[in-house]
């Protein structure tokens, strides 16, 4: 009974890992498709071949929460703890085009990053299989979602400003800003919209909580280091 207790066991964490990679691997692909309409100005509002793309995407992380869930020994415990995945899985964007719901093309652009918030769930599980210290895992996993919160912040910005910000003219514009901000430094470039004004204080509040994880990091290290010697 023990044997196949343990068989059971590394089966299940088999297919947990299988499907983390394959939601990263979504993931990227939605970030791939993100980057690229951002980058030509396409509006993926009327690009039927997006929206399919990404209701089977949901759909695929909506039958990973319903699988993990029956998979799960403790499944009260699992609602609780990963309630949040069923709402982020759920494809908004289509539910919005089937039924003629009207939001500004802003709040429609921010609704494309949600499902990506499962991706990163799925890296950090990732990276905490492949790393043995608790503290690298941690510090890779925060490393990671900081430079895609950049990123992504930065797409944000240049959808929100470069039509009314004389200073944002290409992308290279509003990736600038974006890490002059979260490096608490502050850029030359000056949010015009009240969304973007939003963002700035975002990535600044987001810098002043991320940038001591790496002092703790660095600190970490070097105590070990000065243990071996």
């Amino acid at each position: 009974m023990k044997l196949n207790s343990i068989i059971l066991n590394k089966i299940k964490i088999d297919i947990y890992n299988l499907l983390h990679v394959i939601i990263l691997i979504l993931s990227l692909f939605l970030v791939i498709s993100i980057s690229y309409d951002t980058f030509n100005n396409i509006p993926f509002q009327t690009e039927n071949s997006y929206l399919k793309i990404q209701l089977w995407i949901c759909l695929f992380f909506l039958f990973d929460f319903v699988l993990e869930f029956a998979l799960a020994k403790y499944k009260l415990h699992f609602l609780r703890t990963h309630f949040i995945f069923f709402f982020i899985s759920i494809p908004y964007l289509n539910i919005i085009d089937y039924y003629h719901i009207h939001f500004s093309s802003e709040v429609e652009y921010f609704i494309r990053f949600i499902p990506l918030v499962r991706g990163g769930y799925a890296l950090a599980i990732i990276v905490g299989r492949f790393t043995k210290s608790k503290v690298t895992s941690l510090f890779v996993s925060y490393l990671t979602m900081l430079l895609a919160t950049v990123y992504f912040s930065s797409l944000l910005f240049f959808v929100i400003e470069h039509k009314l910000n004389p200073e944002v003219k290409q992308y290279t514009d509003s990736l600038w800003w974006a890490f002059m901000n979260v490096t608490t430094v502050g850029s030359n470039i000056y949010a015009v919209t009240p969304a973007g004004r939003i963002l700035s204080v975002i990535l600044a509040a987001l810098g002043m909580m991320m940038f001591p994880i790496f002092t703790v990091y660095i600190t970490n290290v070097f105590q070990k280091v000065n243990k071996k010697q």
